[in-house]
């Protein structure tokens, strides 16, 4: 019995494109093509054939791993070992689109509190600070490096990452080359690895003050924040924090005018 493409689209669910793909694709050959008219017909065998197409295609095989499958497996044997792979890669898709769903919902909260903190007037003041542990790649070098020390810890620690990036400086004063410092940032976990310390940074007093605009203008807030210690006779302690609330985009690096840098500066009890 020979059914025309239409009949065996309607009988399949299979759109005639669909047929005419997989017959290019040398998936779903028809048992008779009229060498005249070019029609193609479609006999009981090819029914098993795209009942096994249509399956594969809804668990998501792509039409090579199809030809694959159809070409290579003989039994069910054959045919478990090439579910189990495929299994398998379904099962690294979920842990890679978990990953980006998590960083995608992280750069989401991480522009909602920048906008906000955008509308906001900051003055000086002066909190507490928990201790957190964090990850931290300590350098010495120019204050410009800051940046490639952060991009390591960042793509070493990845999801662990549990808040916004910072730099602790350990000098008391200005290095032109030879800056002490350390890019970090807070982690819910993490091991030690080649170059990045994991540990906990203390907590304490501190005054505070958030600085809006690009990071060339920061001596302005330094300037008033200094002030403000001196003028009420407190004693530093270092290091010296700068939290990154709102830096270069993660996807656009936005304008440097609304980057909001939090200046922290620890103070003896």
């Amino acid at each position: 019995m020979k059914y025309s493409i239409g009949e065996f689209s309607l009988i399949t669910q299979l759109s005639i494109k669909s047929l005419r793909l997989y017959h290019e694709k040398g998936l779903l050959v028809p048992a008779h093509v009229d060498d005249t008219s070019g029609y193609r017909f479609y006999d009981e065998a090819n029914f098993d054939t795209a009942r096994s197409i249509k399956s594969l295609r809804r668990y998501d095989f792509s039409l090579t791993e199809i030809g694959e499958l159809l070409e290579g497996c003989d039994d069910e044997a054959d045919m478990i070992v090439q579910l189990e792979r495929k299994l398998g890669d379904i099962a690294s898709k979920i842990d890679r689109y978990q990953d980006i769903s998590r960083s995608i919902a992280s750069i989401i909260e991480y522009e909602k509190e920048s906008v906000m903190d955008n509308e906001r007037e900051f003055e000086i003041e002066e909190k507490e600070l928990n201790t957190v542990l964090i990850a931290g790649h300590r350098m010495r070098g120019r204050y410009q490096d800051v940046g490639e020390g952060l991009g390591l810890v960042c793509k070493t620690m990845g999801r662990h990452i549990s808040g916004k990036p910072m730099t602790l400086y350990f000098d008391c004063d200005y290095k032109e080359d030879d800056a002490d410092f350390e890019p970090c940032v807070p982690v819910r976990k993490g091991k030690e690895s080649e170059g990045i310390s994991v540990r906990e940074l203390k907590g304490g007093r501190c005054v505070s003050l958030i600085h809006k605009g690009s990071y060339d203008t920061l001596r302005s807030s330094y300037k008033r924040i200094f002030g403000y210690i001196n003028e009420k006779g407190f004693k530093t302690v270092l290091p010296t924090r700068e939290i990154y609330r709102k830096g270069p985009g993660m996807i656009f690096k936005g304008n440097p005018k609304n980057y909001l840098t939090e200046i922290q500066v620890l103070i003896e009890e």
